[in-house]
């Protein structure tokens, strides 16, 4: 098949990690495949080299920008159409929220035969003002009524997106997001070298989080939550992979709790170097407000390490209380401190909740799984075979 996937810019994060593995496994399969992609990157570091070493066609197109701009985005439409209208896909499948919008139109315009879009986290999300959820919703309703499938990386993303009248539950089908898998090996020698990176003993406990320094990426509740682990466990550390923005204040606040001799900050890192940092956790504590299916959560239990996460979204289709970690209510910023505080008093049980994290996240989120999922998906869609595939955590 010819496909082409369109995605509005390769920063490092879950949904462009997704994409490029997608199209990497298609066209290892045989498949004609085109990657388009907007110019724009960001603090999160990006992820253009891997791209650029493809063996598919990678697109740029200026206009695909993730700001709206009006005029902008009916030159970016314009040019989405002269590409698809040139290159007669079999397939348009997108990614992220502008790309997905207009992505499809574009291609709804110029009858491309089969449109697909993923649903890697809700574009409407409880961290923003009603009248912009709503417009939100508005446009998603539109787009998702001339897409053949929408795929979501968690059932959650079903159930709002059902909730939200944006489709039928015929056209949602559940495909994890694929994780190179044999990329994340527990390795004690590597836990040894990078805990001694970052000065830590081997009797301390070290406190990780995966996320970008911004809002709404959980950083504000683990700040309240910091002091009262301190308190009881007197050995734990806390190591922050990532950076951005929000760096500086955050830095700052944790001065304020008298906590920065307890802090590691990695800066940014690169997407292959997180799996050799995670060796170096004995929890991964993920208070995100807002995801589809956290990878970083998923990595984490990949290398043996568990998690205390909040309940919303993707997140308990992975983390399963007394299974692979500690789930706490949403926002429950005590309960966030008591669930590692929990976890930290067990070795024992660390490993346990570990192992079968690992066991269960080989079976479900290795890549080419996903891949094999998807191309089951095109050409089912082509054949005209009705009826969506949903995936369970279990």
């Amino acid at each position: 098949m010819k496909i082409c996937h369109i995605i509005t810019r390769l920063i490092v994060g879950g949904a462009q990690e997704n994409t490029l593995l997608t199209c990497e496994g298609l066209a290892a399969r045989g498949h004609e495949v085109t990657l388009v992609v907007g110019p724009e990157t960001g603090p999160e570091g990006s992820l253009w080299e891997r791209a650029r070493r493809g063996e598919y066609r990678l697109v740029t197109v200026d206009s695909l920008r993730r700001n709206v701009r009006p005029v902008a985005e009916a030159r970016c439409v314009a040019e989405l159409r002269r590409l698809l209208c040139a290159a007669g896909f079999d397939v348009v499948h997108t990614h992220s929220s502008k790309a997905g919008i207009l992505g499809r139109y574009a291609a709804a315009r110029e009858r491309v035969p089969l449109i697909v879009h993923t649903i890697h986290g809700m574009s409407f999300n409880r961290t923003q003002p009603a009248p912009l959820r709503w417009f939100y919703r508005v446009l998603e309703r539109r787009a998702a009524a001339g897409t053949h499938a929408l795929i979501t990386v968690a059932d959650a993303m079903i159930e709002q997106s059902l909730q939200a009248r944006i489709a039928p539950p015929e056209k949602f089908t559940t495909i994890r997001s694929g994780i190179e898998t044999a990329c994340f090996l527990p390795d004690p020698r590597v836990r040894a070298q990078v805990r001694s990176g970052w000065e830590v003993a081997d009797e301390h406990l070290v406190v990780g989080t995966v996320a970008r320094l911004f809002s709404n990426k959980g950083y504000e509740d683990l700040l309240q939550a910091m002091p009262e682990v301190a308190r009881q466990c007197p050995e734990a550390h806390f190591v922050w992979v990532g950076d951005g923005a929000n760096r500086e204040e955050y830095v700052r606040q944790v001065e304020r709790l008298g906590l920065r001799h307890r802090l590691h900050l990695t800066g940014l890192v690169l997407p292959e170097d997180v799996a050799r940092l995670m060796n170096g956790f004995d929890i991964l504590a993920h208070a995100s407000r807002w995801e589809g299916l956290p990878r970083a959560v998923v990595q984490a239990l990949l290398t043996n390490v568990p998690v205390v996460g909040y309940d919303n979204d993707g997140t308990p289709e992975v983390v399963q209380q007394d299974r692979t970690g500690e789930l706490v209510s949403f926002g429950d910023t005590a309960g966030l401190a008591h669930g590692i505080i929990r976890l930290a008093s067990s070795p024992k049980r660390r490993r346990r909740l570990g192992t079968e994290g690992r066991r269960r996240c080989l079976e479900e989120f290795d890549h080419r799984r996903m891949v094999d999922r998807i191309e089951a998906l095109y050409y089912r869609l082509q054949s005209g075979r009705p009826g969506s595939v949903t995936e369970s955590a279990g």
